[in-house]
């Protein structure tokens, strides 16, 4: 991916991305212009075309294309805080394959889908910076519909929310916390699966496979995810204990995760419905995030507190390019 924040002197931002795997394949240009009011309104337009093959990303096989064209705004309301609308065009065209949970979502309501999809979403950020903060906090509010009369009638909400206590001169307390909730309407007795939460891997409960927990298909037993997340973290940071040059590069912590998504409507090919708080994993570990010259790296050792039977466990895991 590459992005132009002043693109040819213009003041507008550029951005075109490639992504190729044996899961996904992505293309994608977007372009924005940060002032487009005197008032610092944004407006934005993004391109996109997306095929994902969930066989290889969870184990579920069925596959999507997904081809998007969006118009967005952006409002700010006042130093830390910012809203925002968009509306977009989706096509859909989704293929089944093995899975009895797709075959029987393609039998019900077809495998094409035209959509128009309204969303807003509103942040406040009052973090004293975006990489290793010390103080302040980031959150996030976001929702989208699929407008009356569309093929997929659904709706989503999220509601992010991260906080950072300083305790000393080197030690961070942090408190994160991720809830999402979709459903269908009109027509829809629930939401298109495909557009389901997912939860465990470095970017959630640390100490499970990405992605792999919640509900199950029952006769293939892959993880399909669920119509309401709820995860969080709590986390104690500290610089390194070296100087030089990793004193303001190099962080470490200590961490707690929790989290679980679940499948609210009654099905006789998933492995569990309904919610329970009895169902959240719990995992505690260390961690370390390291700005290295060509991006963030991080890495972490987690050891599940109360695995079931059937989970997928990994303790040690890394992400590339973002910190956790």
């Amino acid at each position: 991916s590459v992005t132009q924040n002043n693109f040819l002197g213009t003041g507008k931002r550029v951005a075109l991305a490639f992504n190729t795997s044996s899961a996904t394949r992505l293309y994608q240009f977007a372009y924005t212009n940060p002032y487009y009011t005197v008032d610092g309104i944004s407006r934005g337009f993004n391109l996109s075309y997306k095929e994902t093959d969930f066989d290889q990303l969870i184990g579920a096989d069925y596959s999507t294309n997904v081809g998007i064209a969006g118009l967005n705004f952006g409002l700010p309301i006042s130093d830390t805080s910012r809203a925002g609308m968009g509306i977009r065009y989706q096509y859909t065209d989704f293929t089944a394959g093995l899975s009895p949970l797709a075959q029987q979502f393609v039998a019900e309501n077809g495998n094409t889908f035209n959509d128009v999809i309204l969303s807003a979403n509103y942040s406040k950020d009052s973090r004293d910076t975006a990489i290793f903060p010390t103080s302040g906090g980031l959150r996030t509010v976001f929702g989208e519909i699929a407008v009356p009369g569309a093929d997929l009638q659904y709706y989503k909400i999220n509601y992010q929310e991260q906080i950072y206590v300083p305790l000393t001169s080197r030690f961070v307390f942090s408190l994160s916390g991720d809830v999402g909730y979709g459903d269908g309407y009109g027509d829809m007795a629930s939401l298109p699966f495909f557009e389901n939460y997912y939860a465990g891997g470095p970017r959630s409960v640390r100490g499970w496979k990405a992605n792999t927990l919640g509900p199950r298909e029952l006769l293939t037993d892959d993880p399909v995810g669920g119509n309401l997340k709820l995860t969080g973290s709590v986390e104690l940071f500290a610089p390194a204990p070296v100087g030089g040059q990793f004193e303001k590069t190099l962080r470490l912590g200590a961490f707690l995760d929790f989290g679980n998504v679940w499948a609210m409507q009654d099905s006789d090919l998933l492995t569990s419905t309904g919610f329970d708080l009895g169902d959240l994993r719990y995992s505690t570990g260390l961690s370390a995030t390291w700005l290295s010259p060509v991006g963030a790296l991080s890495v972490s050792f987690a050891f599940p507190l109360n695995e079931k039977d059937g989970d997928d466990t990994q303790v040690f895991q890394f992400g590339f390019g973002q910190t956790f």
